[in-house]
């Protein structure tokens, strides 16, 4: 089959050609295209379940909130591990999938168990909800707010109702720190005494005073007139006037038995920007989304959002974590590194083989190589990352060898055949002279691939993150053979074959020949 393969890359040429060509172009294509991430996904499918329980204890949490979920979701299978965490005021429970899950289905029969759990939990107790679906490799960015000028309440405020909408395109915008406004009634137990008036009947009204009710429509012979009440109160000061009870002949107000006042909840954290309080956004991309071009978004919208921002004295601050600066110093690391080695491989091709030719020819597997791997890495769903890139920065001192056997040999066959006097075709020359090395370069190939096959089978967190690195480096190297048995062969007939060919060894080749001899003589010698 190997013989079958080179024959016909040999006869046809330009098609091997015009395929690697094609090859090259759909590598440039994909390399536009394919996602960026600074690490393999090395997390298992995980679902995260947050539940809010207004005024319980961590311990009343503890035992009931998050003890009823868990007993529910434990039936589901696939699980590998549940995680808890019991605060004041809220439940977060974290349920970990077997490696190679599907997340959706398990996203659905999580779902299917949180309906039935729901009328179990105390008055109060918000229902369970299931943060959006994320991966450890997804949070691409924090930006930071600080002013002078506005306090950490309107910061809050700010980051809220006007930014977290314009970046509802990333999913996953957490805010952290700041002062959530709240309309608060901050009772006096002597007014509400003196009023005879309880915690109770206060919200009630309060309730009633900020609800909105629909008043229906009415019919005439034309038309049907909607009608729309406009009685909620929204501010602090709204709800102080609202009418709570008639007492001696005279209204008495929300505001006389309580104080109604704009204040913060009660904050369980902080953020600091620069030794600065003040609030950050965390930015989670969606699941498998290119890092990169998440960024790029988040960028526009912050540009478009800075002048606003300016305007009202707050300072944004997109720059207190960006993964798209880790990508780039990789890239930009991986470039200079293939840039390197690429020179250093030229240059010693051209010094051993003291030929431009035959070291373009060797070198064109360089390109087509790494290209070819990033197309399957594409195609099987993996990310250029650092793991990755270093596979394919590994691999390019291997993807020559074989083309540089092949050259190397035909190189050397083609001067002999035009020495000796029944010279043959340079056809059956180049075919012999490929087919003469080729069983070595195969055996020596799967060789090298068979070192890497313990990656690849690495267990657990090593396995997830090593894995990845394995699977470039093997499909570069598979690349490389492919290569060597199609297009090198192709190249070499074309700008070889009628070519002048020096009968004289390069001078590198023979400055070692000469060394080595004069070593061994000298070393008989000293034997004799």
């Amino acid at each position: 089959m190997l013989n079958a393969i080179v024959r016909f890359s040999i006869r046809f040429r330009g098609i091997a050609i015009s395929l690697a060509c094609a090859l090259l172009g759909y590598g440039i294509f994909s390399l536009s295209h394919v996602p960026y991430d600074v690490f393999p996904e090395f997390a298992p499918p995980q679902v995260s379940i947050q539940t809010e329980a207004p005024g319980l204890s961590p311990e009343q949490v503890e035992v009931l909130v998050t003890q009823p979920i868990e007993n529910v979701i434990n039936g589901v299978s696939g699980i590998e591990s549940l995680r808890s965490r019991s605060i004041q005021g809220l439940s977060v429970i974290t349920v970990v999938f077997r490696s190679g899950s599907d997340i959706y289905r398990g996203r659905q029969a999580v779902t299917e168990r949180l309906s039935t759990v729901a009328s179990e939990l105390p008055t109060g107790v918000q229902p369970p909800l299931m943060t959006p679906l994320t991966s450890s490799t997804t949070w691409v960015m924090e930006v930071g707010l600080t002013s002078d000028k506005q306090s950490l309440m309107t910061l809050r405020t700010v980051a809220d109702w006007t930014m977290k909408p314009h970046l509802l395109a990333v999913r996953g915008v957490e805010v952290n720190g700041g002062e959530v406004r709240q309309i608060q009634f901050q009772f006096a137990s002597q007014r509400l005494v003196q009023y005879g008036a309880s915690v109770e009947e206060v919200i009630a009204a309060a309730r009633k005073s900020t609800g909105i009710r629909g008043a229906g429509f009415v019919d005439t012979p034309n038309q049907r007139i909607v009608l729309q009440t406009e009685g909620k109160s929204v501010t602090a000061a709204q709800l102080a006037r609202t009418v709570f009870f008639h007492h001696n002949g005279a209204n008495v107000m929300l505001g006389d038995v309580s104080s109604v006042v704009d204040a913060p909840a009660p904050a369980i954290g902080a953020a600091t920007i620069r030794g600065k309080l003040g609030v950050i956004l965390t930015i989670d991309a969606s699941y498998g989304s290119n890092t990169l071009e998440v960024t790029q978004g988040i960028d526009k919208a912050l540009t478009n959002l800075r002048p606003s921002l300016e305007a009202q004295g707050i300072s944004l601050h997109p720059e207190v974590f960006r993964a798209a600066d880790f990508i780039d110093v990789a890239l930009h690391n991986v470039g200079d590194s293939l840039l390197i080695g690429a020179v250093l491989v030229v240059v010693v091709l051209f010094l051993f083989l003291f030929n431009f030719r035959t070291a373009a020819i060797s070198c064109t597997a360089i390109p087509l190589s790494l290209l070819a791997a990033v197309i399957a890495l594409d195609k099987m769903g993996l990310s250029l990352n650092t793991m990755t890139l270093g596979g394919l920065s590994i691999a390019i001192g291997e993807v020559v060898d074989d083309a540089v056997i092949d050259v190397e040999n035909i190189y050397r066959r083609l001067r002999e055949n035009r020495a000796s006097p029944s010279s043959r075709s340079t056809f059956q020359v180049v075919l012999d002279a490929s087919i003469e090395v080729r069983s070595a370069v195969v055996y020596a190939t799967f060789a090298v691939i068979l070192v890497f096959f313990p990656v690849l089978n690495m267990s657990g967190l090593a396995g997830r993150i090593f894995g990845p690195l394995g699977v470039a480096y093997i499909w570069a190297i598979l690349a490389s053979l492919i290569v060597a048995l199609t297009v090198t062969p192709a190249l070499c007939v074309l700008l070889l074959g009628e070519r002048d060919l020096p009968p004289q060894e390069p001078p590198a080749v023979h400055w070692l020949r000469r060394d080595t001899t004069k070593f061994f003589s000298e070393l008989k010698e000293c034997h004799d």
